[in-house]
């Protein structure tokens, strides 16, 4: 398995390299999901790929956000940048970029990035398809769906997988809640982190008491160690660490520990390893290494989903910030010393932080000065400017946060001149008396370096030259990047050669080797830049009014939509069962004018292998129509009508060209990534006639496998225990702000928060008529029958003119208890 690190600066790549990472991957200044580390240029690119390749490391380029129709210029420059460089992969979450990755370059490697959301043999098909060679799995899957993807592959495209880091709460490619509240999103690199903050419980309109458990949807980072020899047997190809804003000391640890872990699993000399041994290794090797995790970053260590779904571990809500290890809880205070029953080790000038249960309100804590023991407690006295004491109480939990001695043995792995890590190389030999001596080098990669002697070889009279001898001189290779690891002898019979004539060839043998792997890869280019437009693009003439599709979530909107003139409906609810009987009642409704009224329904956003049962479930409704959210949707309902919603991230016209052309898709939601300005943007670049644009709703916040329900309304792990709260509860997460936002889960047991307050585009509709919008859509949460009534009027009202966009902005604003905001749009 290849070790895959991360790098957010040069210290990073070096810290990454010295400590055995096989591959590093590492962003741009624009286009990747890490806007926040430091990231390298464009001009930095080459200098980045040649120190790579001499060590013998793979670079990968991060290009995994979405990219709006106005930036695909600028994206393929920075594409050709990449490429030009010898870049080893660009990691890709836009559909429209893997495209114009392949306009560019036919072998340019692309791999698919967890922000595409893939869970499935389906998807992983899918960005095969689209030209991966790799394929980075959503980190919900667990190991037992993951040996179900690689065995169900049609084809055998390597999978990757998070094994260590901050894990999101929230699916990658899915998640709007940065956009939604502060329109920072994360599909372009600026996730302001609101999973890490506090909310309350909100049941059936009561706070539910958790004491101390406030950071609900702040999962503990991954930690995959003990979990390698069951990945190895599923199929997974390459380990990925998470930590592109972590430090050059977290990068050297934790990849440190990773690559002992691999080594010693699975040793290059062995063809396998027996499974008992594996087994036997795996307690020793976790306990060996849990200190150094844990203190190089840790908000609690736990194998996340890799074990499968267990919410009573997933998230402890206790903290959502960086911990360190636990040390035991405080016994008594007598100030300046603090005392406790340490459970880990300590010494002075360790930092420490006392944990109240509050972190939000501010935490005391400190280096500590001196330590004492007494009847087996531990005595730590601090600085009396530094800590205040009156908040340091008996109770309180301790925690080592800092350990100096570990970070400069750290630091130590990967500064300086040193280089601790070096490439296997062989030397082949061959010559006969009176011929040069001919020695060939030859790398892991196959690249090799040819040269013969300047001076012939001569007949040995003592000594001559043996495979022991040459062996000895051409282990000498110092201060380069690389480590003698065999040699072909071949020389016939008894010569001799000058030690310094073959010390001479060495050199420069490992210096044409050297300057070789400097040397760009060469990728194969197009020199034309690609064309951005979509032929036969056509506008609706702005007199045509605009069909208005209402989104339902309950029986009651449903009959309000109905009841209120709405052609076409699409239904949303949490259970798919209750789809046949709204087919039913919508197939009883009169004709509107000639036209009967459509029903469209919408299946869960994620499916994961086993879920066949929902999707048949799903479309036994026999609807007009269903909407497509995911890879899986594409094939399963490809004998039906069929359009693409949100979840898709089209963003581009690249991208909506491949739905509509490649599946037949009838039309396409505008991702709610996109602004106004980047949604006329679209619309001018392909047929607006392919899309329709969601005017007014609740924006999905997070869309999760964290169950909130499950994880502090029952004692349950899952579904098959927990006694489903979600059936019978109306459940709200209240934010640091006072905002109540609503919690729904769906049938696949997948939570997803809505955004507590409407937002509308009603001041936008003008222009998005006149660029040619033939639909929009009102999507509602938990409206009653008359605000479905009223909002459906007044937005077809919008649409006939008969009021204006402001009028109608300060209209839903005095209508809506909240309020409303302009959203993602505005």
């Amino acid at each position: 398995m290849d070790l895959l690190s991360p790098a957010g600066n040069w210290d990073c790549v070096r810290a990454a390299v010295e400590n055995g990472a096989d591959a590093v991957y590492f962003g741009l200044g624009r286009f990747n999901a890490r806007l926040r580390a430091h990231n390298f240029t464009e001009a930095d690119l080459p200098e980045v790929m040649a120190f790579l390749h001499r060590r013998g490391v793979r670079g990968y380029v991060t290009f995994n956000t979405l990219i709006f129709a106005d930036e695909l210029a600028d994206a393929e420059r920075s594409l050709r940048a990449i490429i030009s460089a010898g870049a080893d992969a660009a990691i890709v979450q836009d559909i429209g970029i893997a495209r114009l990755i392949r306009r560019i370059s036919p072998d340019f490697l692309i791999h698919a990035s967890t922000q595409m959301t893939v869970t499935s043999a389906a998807g992983v098909a899918f960005a095969h398809k689209l030209g991966a060679s790799l394929v980075v799995l959503a980190r919900e899957c667990s190991i037992a769906e993951i040996e179900k993807i690689h065995a169900s592959s049609p084809i055998a495209a390597p999978l990757e997988v998070f094994v260590h880091g901050a894990l999101c709460v929230a699916y990658s490619g899915q998640c709007l809640t940065s956009e939604a509240l502060g329109g920072r999103s994360a599909n372009r690199g600026e996730c302001a982190q609101a999973c890490r903050m506090t909310y309350d419980l909100i049941s059936d309109g009561q706070q539910v008491e958790l004491g101390d458990r406030r950071y609900l949807l702040s999962p503990q980072d991954l930690s995959g160690l003990e979990a390698l020899p069951e990945l190895a047997r599923a199929g997974v190809a390459s380990l990925k660490i998470e930590g592109r804003l972590k430090t050059p000391e977290y990068v050297a640890n934790v990849t440190r520990v990773y690559r002992q872990a691999i080594d010693r699993l699975f040793p290059k000399s062995k063809a396998s390893s027996a499974q008992k041994t594996i087994q036997a290794q795996m307690g020793e090797i976790v306990r060996d290494s849990r200190y150094d995790l844990e203190m190089s970053f840790s908000r609690g260590l736990f194998t996340g989903w890799l074990g499968g779904i267990d919410n009573q571990k997933l998230v402890h809500a206790r903290f959502g910030t960086k911990r360190g290890v636990y040390l035991g809880e405080v016994s008594h205070v007598a100030a300046p010393v603090v005392w406790l029953r340490p459970e880990a080790p300590i010494k002075a000038g360790d930092g420490v932080v006392f944990d109240a249960g509050r972190p939000d309100d501010g935490e005391e804590g400190g280096r500590i000065f001196t330590l004492k023991t007494k009847n087996n407690e531990v005595g730590m006295s601090f600085d009396p400017e530094r800590v205040d004491f009156g908040r340091v109480r008996a109770g309180q939990k301790v925690w080592k946060t800092s350990d100096p001695a570990l970070e400069k043995k750290i630091r130590a792995t990967f500064t300086g001149e040193q280089m601790r890590i070096k490439s296997p190389v062989w030397f082949a030999a061959h010559g006969h008396a009176g011929a040069p001596l001919s020695l060939e080098i030859r790398d892991e990669q196959g690249r090799t370096a040819r040269m013969d002697s300047a001076l012939p070889l001569q007949p040995a009279t003592k000594q001559p030259l043996t495979a022991e001898t040459l062996r000895a001189q051409l282990d000498r290779l110092g201060d380069t990047p690389l480590v003698l690891a065999g040699l072909e002898f071949a020389v016939e019979g008894e010569v001799i050669l000058p030690v310094s004539e073959i010390n001479r060839v060495r050199r420069e043998l490992a210096a044409k080797l050297d300057e070789l792997r400097a040397t760009p890869l060469r990728w194969q280019m197009t020199d034309n830049p690609s064309v951005w437009g979509i032929g036969g693009k056509t506008v609706a003439p702005a007199s045509a009014m605009p069909e208005l599709i209402p989104v339902v979530r309950t029986q009651e909107q449903l009959e309000a939509a109905a009841a209120n003139g709405a052609t076409t409906i699409y239904v949303e609810f949490e259970d798919p069962k209750r789809y046949r009987d709204a087919v039913k009642f919508v197939r009883g409704l009169p004709k509107v004018g000639e036209k009967s009224v459509e029903i469209w329904v919408v299946p869960p956003r994620i499916f994961k292998t086993g879920e066949e049962w929902i999707l048949k479930q799903v479309r036994s409704c026999e609807a007009d129509g269903y909407l497509v959210r995911n890879y899986d949707h594409l094939e399963f309902f490809k004998n039906d009508r069929r359009r693409g919603d949100f979840s898709l991230n089209v963003a581009n016209p690249l991208t909506a060209e491949y739905f509509i052309g490649e599946f037949g898709l009838e039309r396409l939601t505008a991702s709610y990534d996109l602004n106004i300005r980047q949604l006329d943007s679209l619309l001018r670049a392909a047929p607006p006639q392919w899309f329709e644009v969601t005017i007014h709703q609740h924006m999905p916040l997070f869309h999760m496998e964290h169950c909130v329900f499950c994880a502090f309304l029952s004692k349950g792990k899952d579904y098959r225990d927990c006694g489903r709260p979600c059936d019978t509860h109306d459940v709200r997460l209240r934010d640091r702000v006072g905002a109540v936002h609503t919690l729904k889960a769906d049938a696949g047991c997948r939570n997803t928060l809505y955004n507590s307050r409407a937002q509308t585009g009603a001041e936008f509709a003008k222009h998005l008529m006149e660029l040619g919008v033939p639909a929009f859509r009102i999507e509602f949460l938990h409206e009653t029958a008359a605000e479905v009534a009223r909002t459906l009027d007044s937005y077809r009202k919008l649409l006939r003119g008969d009021i204006n966009g402001p009028d109608l902005w300060r209209e839903l604003k005095a209508t809506n208890q909240l309020g409303v905001t302009r959203g993602t749009l505005g």
